[in-house]
Order: structure tokens, then sequence, then C-alpha cells
């Protein structure tokens, strides 16, 4: 890969441009208006920049919930680098700065600490680093309380409701329905200097603990929308019935298994029941905490592994993807190997299992199919896999389990 040009992570972030903050407003605002956005905010009074924002992550929708709750203040939000894709001027412009995705990147502090104390600027980040698969909370990474200690920084989280259920990131066609948003001031700097890491972390997972299924039926908010489970199957990948892996489909307000044949419906209240028999999950974060379960024995059991022949995509830079030719992905306790050898390429790719507590996939992206993208600090990778299909929501699940399972063992050790 050395024969590409590398995005340039070291330019410093910048303060959004005058004359794109009007622009970044009209984007922004009609949109959350018609869903009728209401922001409860909490110890907010009297709070101005330099402070940082930490957000739940649903959809697209985020960033313009976020630009209202800050309204008529600006940040320098965190993006993934291909949210940087042939437009890199207006991206740095705007304030954002670059990420690629489960990278221990020192760099990135260094530009958060800039934006705050340099430019006096927000910092809205997202540590879950990708859309929620589901609706519910996703693992956030230690060093998250570590940060703002030493950031020394108020400390805000703004915990967004209505985002997922208006578009998952399964099936991206939108639906109505309104949105909330909590934002609350959960530290001051005296606060981060009495409190332990372990105790800041432990509150800013409470802040951003969220369940939109649940906040959906607390709410009674009705999503009639005739393919509101279409593409589910890609998230509830085994049937609860029969136990069978990767044979689940799905379309309009249905999802089944083509190995039993049971079928479940999905109501406009967001709940699951079967149509004939038990329903074993009627709440649909259940089901996918379930299959968590099953994959946490087969790692316990050492009889979980992944291995395939996939297409691969480089994104060393803005300009696009590369494709790299076929290679070869597995995934077991040992973490990912990543193996591409042709007259052009030769890459070898491992990933250890505490190198990454969580990773990035993506469903029929950019219409080539679903697939997992593995990052180092210069160059990006997405992998498709080619024969096996529906896996990459396992894959995610089961790197998960393996940095916790892994993380026990160093502390034991």
């Amino acid at each position: 890969m050395d024969q590409y040009e590398r995005f340039d992570i070291t330019q410093k972030p910048r303060k959004e441009k005058f004359f794109l903050t009007p622009v970044a407003w009209l984007l922004s605002f009609p949109t959350v208006w018609r869903r009728k956005l209401k922001i409860n905010k909490v110890g907010m009074k009297g709070l101005k920049p330099p402070y940082v924002l930490i957000c739940t992550h649903h959809s697209f929708l985020d960033f313009k919930v976020t630009t209202k709750a800050i309204f008529p203040h600006r940040a320098n939000y965190i993006v993934a680098i291909d949210g940087f894709i042939k437009r890199e001027w207006l991206l740095r412009n705007v304030g954002a700065i670059e990420k690629r995705k489960f990278t221990n990147d020192t760099v990135l502090f260094r530009h958060i600490k800039y934006a705050l104390e340099k430019l006096n600027n927000i910092v809205a980040i997202y540590p879950e680093a990708r859309y929620s698969l589901i609706g519910t909370s996703s693992i956030l990474p230690d060093s998250l309380g570590k940060m703002v200690k030493v950031l020394n920084k108020p400390v805000v989280v703004l915990n967004m409701h209505g985002d997922y259920l208006t578009q998952p990131v399964w099936n991206l066609k939108m639906r109505k329905v309104p949105l909330k948003a909590d934002m609350t001031k959960l530290f001051d700097p005296e606060d981060l200097k009495t409190l332990s890491i372990d105790e800041i972390n432990a509150s800013i997972r409470k802040a951003m603990t969220y369940d939109e299924y649940q906040w959906q039926k607390d709410n009674h908010i009705k999503i009639d929308f005739k393919d509101r489970a279409k593409n589910i199957h890609k998230i509830l990948y085994q049937c609860p019935s029969c136990h069978k892996e990767h044979q689940m489909d799905s379309d309009e307000h249905y999802i089944w298994c083509n190995a039993c044949g049971k079928t479940y419906e999905m109501s406009v209240y967001g709940e699951l029941k079967a149509q004939k028999g038990d329903t074993e999950f009627s709440h649909i974060p259940d089901w996918y905490e379930w299959q968590r379960s099953e994959v946490i024995k087969q790692l316990k059991n050492k009889t979980y592994s992944f291995s395939d022949e996939v297409i691969v995509e480089a994104l060393p830079n803005t300009k696009g993807y590369i494709n790299l030719g076929n290679g070869w992905l597995t995934h077991d306790s040992n973490g990912f190997s990543l193996k591409l050898k042709n007259e052009t390429y030769d890459i070898n790719l491992e990933k250890e299992p505490l190198s990454m507590y969580g990773c990035h996939v993506e469903y029929d992206y950019m219409h080539k199919g679903d697939c997992v993208d593995l990052s180092t600090l210069h160059d990006t990778f997405y992998i498709y896999p080619m024969h096996k299909k529906n896996v990459v929501t396992k894959i995610q699940l089961a790197v998960e389990e393996l940095y916790i399972l892994e993380k026990e063992k160093k502390n034991l050790t």
C-alpha cells in the first residue's frame, strides 16, 4: 500500500468557516422541526464552550440533532474517514476531525485537546463508533474516562431517541418518527479531579444507556411502515426456535427461518409475535442479546470460527476505494487475519483480540454486499465475504465478547 498517498492525520482541526454555518443550520433545522424534536436539557444553564459532548450514535440524523442541541454554537466533530471521501475540503472547513474506526490513535487525542484549548470549541464525540445495530447501547472504550479526566473540561452527554427508529442501519428507508434528546451535563472540571476513571466511565455509560424499542413502546409510537422488518434478518441471524444460524430472511413486516419455517410478525409498535407457536422474544433486543449469549458459549467452548474468501477494498485517503482483489479472512479466538497476495498487492494484517473493543460492519454497503472493515492508523480495508452470507453481525458480536474475555484473562494473570 506504500504506493498510495495517505490521508494527512496531522492537520490540526479548524473552526467552522463562518459562511458554512448557515448552510449547516439550513440542512439540519427543517429535518428536526418536521419530526418535532424536543431537547431536555439538564444542568446546561450558563454552560458555554469549550466542553466535551459525548453522543449516542443511531443514524445520520444524529448530526442534525446535535446541531440543534448545541445551537447557536458549533462544534468540531469526530468523523470516520469514509465521511471525507471526495469532500475533504468541506469536512475540514466545517471542523471535522478524521478518525479510523477502532484504532488506538494518540493523534486524535491531541486534536481534541487543541480544539478545546486553542479553538475554544465544543468537541462532539460518538464513542460507540458505529450506528447502533439493534437500537440499544453499544460497548464504550475504557479509555473514554481517562481521556475526559486528562482533558479537564466540562463533559456533556447527548442521549438521542427516535433517530434509530427513523432510519435503522439495516434498512435506510426513512420512517416518520418524533425525535427527542436528553442533553445532560455530567461533570465539571472540579468533579473530574476528584472522581476515579472507573467512576467517570460508570457515569458516562449510565447516561449513554438507551433502548429504542422500549422507548417506542413506552411512548406508544406507531410506525405503520410496510417494510418495517425488511432486512432485520441481517441483525437477527439465528433462529430462536431451531437454533440454526444464517437461515433467517425477512420482508415487509415479517421475519422467518428458512430451515424450520417459523415466522414472526413485527407490529407497528416494534414488537414481535410468532404466527404459530411460542414467541421466544417479543422484545427485539432480547433476541439480539440471546445471539450474543450463544456466541459467548462458542467462544468459551473454542468452537467459534469464521473463514471465507473475501473481496478487499482499501481506503488509504479520501479519493475513494481501491479494489485490491480477492483475499482470505479468518476470525477466531486469536483475532482477525486478513491475507491477500497477487501481482500487485501483498497484505498480511493481524488484529489481536485486545486491539479492538468492537468492529464496524456495514449492510449492503455501496450495493456491494455486507462487509467488515478493519483499520490500521494509515489504512482501512473494507472486506466483503464472498460465499458465506449474513455473517457480519455474528463477527461483530464475537469481536466484542473476545475483547471482554481476553481482558478478564489479562486481569486475572
